[in-house]
């Protein structure tokens, strides 16, 4: 099917493009959110008609949008969450778990707007595309840990996914072990020794 688009999509063209796309991404996703027209001569010349009021709207959009990045890019969030002691979570985290995150920190941003291909699915600092406009692309860090403790060892750069290292201790203490062992069979030695010297 072919389209005309009513503002710029990322992989496929600039407002105003006269587009090729399959029948089910114009039906579900452009055509039902006000993203493009279908092009036929009614629609292109709907769509110069209302070229420059869709050009001011998209303008205005572009600079509330890159207003709200000055104060979102960056921007980390701290996400508590069960996990095993290899840093797996017991679940995951979802495009609709950061878009909450970032509502709840005051930040107007849709599920739709998180740029997520899969689920986060580990502890970790994990940077994640917030896409405000089509134009006005922002990278925030979820910071996900077990504990707020553990948050902020995280953002100071420790890695808790590898588990921790007491190997060494288990060596020293079979090397002490050893060591006592060995004095009492000198001990034992030394002992025979001097029988023998006495039996002469």
């Amino acid at each position: 099917m072919e389209v005309i688009l009513l503002e710029r999509i990322a992989r496929l063209g600039q407002m105003g493009d006269t587009v090729r796309v399959r029948d089910g991404y114009a039906r579900n996703f452009l055509l039902p959110q006000g993203k493009a027209l279908r092009a036929n001569k009614r629609n292109l010349a709907k769509f110069e008609e209302q070229r420059v009021q869709l050009e001011a709207r998209n303008l205005e959009r572009k600079e509330e949008a890159a207003a709200v990045a000055a104060k979102l890019d960056g921007d980390t969030q701290i996400m508590i969450r069960s996990a095993g002691e290899t840093g797996q979570l017991y679940g995951s985290v979802s495009k609709r778990d950061i878009a909450e995150s970032l509502t709840a920190a005051g930040f107007n941003v849709s599920r739709s707007q998180v740029e997520l291909n899969n689920p986060i699915k580990t502890i970790g600092m994990h940077n994640v595309l917030i896409i405000l406009h089509p134009e006005v692309e922002v990278t925030v860090v979820m910071n996900v840990a077990r504990s707020e403790d553990e948050a902020v060892r995280q953002a100071s750069g420790e890695d808790l996914t590898a588990p921790e290292q007491d190997i060494f201790e288990f060596e020293e203490e079979d090397e002490e072990g050893e060591g006592e062992d060995g004095a009492v069979e000198d001990d034992a030695e030394a002992a025979d020794e001097e029988e023998e010297i006495a039996a002469e």
